[in-house]
């Protein structure tokens, strides 16, 4: 685990939380329980504070920084999706920030609401609770529906059923030459599916 103080601040791991052990944590970090940072996730708590609340979870490749002085923080349940840039802002209980977005300094993105992937949320905007903002600047959408508010929350359950499963099954391996005959999958609860199919179903 690439874990590493800096003027003498040391970063803060919840033991019930699962940090991978190629993510990177610098400084004032604090990772609360049960949550999930992702490999190639990289907390720089070198400038300013960040923190990421119970039960949230930060996933592969994305950075979490700020200005000095400033903060970010992902609170309890926030949910932030692959390759995401977080800076000096903060992601609210229940929001779900999508795939490859950038969130600027002093942006706010409200309670249970959801960044679509790719987007630009600027400087100090500040997202409606249980609302869709996306584009390249965000602009609000629509509020979501209870289908896509369910959705969100059991995202959120997976990636804390995944921090448990980590801590207690991860581990290095060896790479098998070519697959079993009978190779077994990874068995899920098939409710883990893109929205589109959710509502296609």
């Amino acid at each position: 685990m690439g874990i590493y103080e800096i003027d003498g601040v040391v970063p803060v791991v919840h033991p019930e939380a699962f940090v991978h052990p190629e993510a990177v944590l610098i400084g004032d970090v604090i990772v609360g329980r049960g949550s999930y940072i992702g490999p190639l996730a990289s907390l720089r708590g070198d400038f300013g504070r960040v923190v990421v609340g119970e039960g949230a979870n930060v996933q592969d490749g994305c950075v979490m920084h700020s200005y000095p002085g400033a903060d970010v923080t992902v609170e309890d349940e926030g949910h932030v999706g692959h390759a995401a840039v977080l800076h000096g802002c903060t992601v609210c209980s229940l929001a779900l920030v999508g795939i490859g977005s950038v969130i600027l300094d002093g942006a706010v993105v409200g309670p249970r609401s959801l960044v679509g992937a790719h987007s630009f949320v600027p400087a100090g905007f500040e997202v409606p609770e249980a609302t869709l903002v996306a584009g390249s600047p965000a602009r609000v959408i629509r509020p979501l529906d209870d289908q896509a508010l369910a959705w969100k929350a059991n995202g959120v359950k997976v990636y804390q059923d995944l921090a448990r499963r980590s801590l207690a099954t991860l581990r290095p391996a060896t790479p098998l030459p070519e697959p079993d005959p009978d190779r077994r999958r990874i068995a899920l609860d098939r409710g883990a599916v893109p929205l589109h199919e959710l509502r296609s179903s």
